[in-house]
């Protein structure tokens, strides 16, 4: 089974993949093995700790923003978060992270 490549939803905004699109909000759709999900879920998962991370620190008004910025570390797991469902998204998904422009699809 983890051979096979299924369809798969994902929400970005609240950091789920779905295997249904049934009620539910989703941005991309996605074709992937259960080990690919898994990487996926695991670039999710640490976008939303590095997202808390720059919320804390936004929270601090002393702290100048350059001095060790969780920006960058969130930065970077969303830009791989991208490129994986660049990869693995249907045309559809392509087309819409293409027309964003955050990411350089000629390097995927």
């Amino acid at each position: 089974m983890d051979g096979n490549r299924e369809a798969y939803f994902i929400n970005l905004e609240n950091g789920t993949i779905l295997d249904t699109m049934d009620g539910h909000d989703w941005q991309f759709r996605v074709y992937a093995t259960g080990a690919e999900i898994a990487e996926l879920n695991r670039f999710l998962d640490e976008n939303y700790h590095a997202e808390l991370k720059t919320f804390a620190r936004a929270q601090v008004p002393f702290l100048e923003y350059h001095k060790k910025s969780p920006n960058p570390e969130y930065d970077q797991i969303l830009m791989r978060l991208y490129e994986m469902i660049y990869q693995l998204g249907d045309q559809e998904a392509k087309n819409h992270i293409e027309e964003m422009n955050i990411i350089d699809t000629d390097k995927i």
